[in-house]
């Protein structure tokens, strides 16, 4: 699973997530996009989780996608 299929589990859209984590669209396209991983502080990452509804290790395996 990767970035932008965590965030389409989630029902939301790009924008959304965006606003709600406080970043900018371009950022999270370039996530999905394979461009760079998120880089976040805890507190964020766990804001992450909880927009995309995914654990820690979901997490950690879309970025293992990132980097194949």
């Amino acid at each position: 699973m990767n970035m932008k299929e965590l965030r389409l589990r989630s029902g939301k859209r790009a924008e959304e997530v965006a606003v709600e984590l406080d970043v900018a669209v371009s950022t999270i396209r370039n996530w999905e996009q394979l461009k760079n991983a998120p880089r976040m502080t805890p507190l964020k990452l766990q804001q992450l989780m909880d927009v995309y509804g995914c654990t820690f290790d979901e997490l950690v395996e879309a970025e293992k996608e990132m980097v194949k």
